[in-house]
């Protein structure tokens, strides 16, 4: 099989790692196949691919659709390191407003599989990060959400205490402040 896939804390959320073949000429690897991924349990369609550069202490996140227009992602990191974070945000689960993290990086090649019903960041921590992301729903301006990123509720142990934020990313509200409709 060309991937194994892990489960995390919170249901739902997977690490993806896919399987390298590499050689004196550098390496070849299936980053997504509907079959593996639906074995695995993980269903949808991937429609779009999303790619972002980001330099050291850049945190984007933590965004999320919102329904009709809600997302799962497929996150990878295809230059640098960043520290990926998804938060729990469906009310009616057991985990809402718990969070988990992996670090994915050129050189681990981990992927992170996010569900509907997450939002979803990361912080580069390497001097350059690229990261690409596919999803399973078109994205639509008006359904954007987002969760404040030092949330004390939500308590992520970001590995910095000042990063560089996007005026939107620094305004968006607290978990109990969030409005899902």
């Amino acid at each position: 099989m060309p991937f194994t896939f892990s489960k995390s804390s919170i249901e739902g959320v997977y690490i993806v790692t896919p399987q390298a073949f590499e050689d004196a000429r550098g390496f070849f690897m299936e980053t997504y196949a509907k079959a593996a991924f639906e074995a695995a349990g993980i269903r949808g369609d991937l429609v779009q691919q999303n790619h972002s550069r980001s330099v050291r202490g850049v945190l984007r996140g933590l965004h999320f659709q919102r329904e009709p227009f809600a997302q799962a992602k497929l996150v990878r990191c295809t230059h640098g390191e960043v520290f990926d974070v998804a938060v729990d945000i469906r009310q009616d689960s057991r985990t809402f407003g718990r969070w988990v993290s992996l670090s994915i990086s050129d050189s681990n090649r981990k992927m992170l599989y996010i569900p509907r019903g997450f939002a979803h960041g990361f912080l580069t921590v390497s001097d350059a990060a690229e990261v690409q992301y596919s999803v399973d729903n078109a994205y639509s301006p008006e359904h954007e959400g987002g969760l404040i990123w030092n949330d004390p509720q939500v308590a992520i142990q970001w590995p910095i205490e000042n990063p560089i934020l996007s005026e939107k990313d620094r305004s968006w509200p607290t978990l109990s402040q969030l409005k899902m409709a």
